[in-house]
């Protein structure tokens, strides 16, 4: 009899137990864990491409007077946009632009921007600032360039050709060597020969190399006047008409890239535009060296 009972019991103990597992597990099978969020099944942020920046491609000589220092930071806090620079020569910062790589251009050939809208690049060029190229070379000016040109630039590269007196020519297609190159076709001539030193370096570098061989250069004033107390260096011609130095700019066309920032672009040109900030620009540098680097003109 206690043997019956016994089995009878154990028989009840398993079936309890197969009851049990069987009660979890169906528990177990309406809870899933929750997956841990991976790269693959993280859905994506959705904010739209460079809502919160631009691009913009300009030359170097805004980056290296600190212009572009002190009104960027300006324009962040205005409008929550931020700007990535590419600072090159002026004919790189087009190339940007034709290829869609930008959306706004600040630059300084007024007949290469003028090409690049009316071929379809950009919607549309606005002067923003002037200033001027000057002739740069030693202080004590040891080849009297000055005293065989005076305030005539086309004199003084011709006397620098003449003398093949040693001069570093920007070489990268920016707007002061497009401005230089048509100097030197304006009195007919092709400057060749160990003398004449093509860098193919922004504004900064070539007037350092100026400085390190005792050369003559062409420069935009506002660089000079923020390298001046670091270099051995003085403004040999200045004041003629031809040199002239405008900045324009463009916004780049939408139809070249979809990831253009088209409203970014259209917001920093009303800013750089507006009668705040053209105030800013007059400003600019007249703490430090007793005049303007830039002289605003928007119209």
């Amino acid at each position: 009899m206690k043997s019956k009972l016994k089995s009878i019991v154990s028989v009840l103990a398993i079936t309890a137990a197969l009851l049990l597992m069987l009660v979890g597990c169906g528990s177990g099978s309406n809870t899933q864990p929750t997956p841990t969020p991976t790269p693959e099944t993280t859905p994506p942020v959705t904010e739209a491409a460079g809502s919160k920046s631009i691009i913009m491609a300009t030359t170097t000589s805004t980056q290296d007077s600190g212009l572009l220092d002190y009104l960027l930071p300006i324009f962040t806090q205005d409008t929550g946009i931020e700007p990535k620079v590419v600072a090159v020569g002026t004919g790189q910062a087009i190339k940007l632009g034709e290829a869609g790589d930008a959306d706004v251009l600040l630059v300084h050939a007024k007949a290469q921007e003028e090409a690049f809208v009316s071929a379809g690049h950009g919607l549309e060029r606005f002067d923003v600032m002037y200033n001027d190229f000057i002739l740069i070379g030693p202080k004590d000016d040891p080849a009297k360039v000055n005293a065989n040109a005076g305030s005539d630039i086309s004199k003084a590269l011709e006397f620098i050709n003449n003398n093949k007196i040693t001069f570093i020519s920007r070489g990268d297609e920016s707007g002061t060597h497009t401005m230089e190159k048509n100097l030197w076709k304006g009195i007919n001539i092709t400057p060749e020969g160990d003398w004449y030193v093509s860098a193919g370096k922004g504004m900064g570098a070539v007037i350092q190399m100026a400085d390190e061989k005792k050369a003559y250069t062409i420069a935009d004033r506002a660089t000079y006047l923020a390298m001046r107390d670091d270099v051995d260096l003085g403004i040999i011609v200045e004041g003629d008409s031809k040199l002239q130095n405008q900045y324009g700019v463009i916004a780049v066309n939408p139809n070249k890239n979809t990831n253009i920032n088209a409203e970014g672009a259209q917001k920093f040109i009303e800013w750089i535009l507006s009668d705040k900030v053209q105030g800013l620009i007059s400003e600019f540098g007249k703490d430090k060296y007793g005049q303007s680097l830039f002289i605003p003109n928007a119209k």
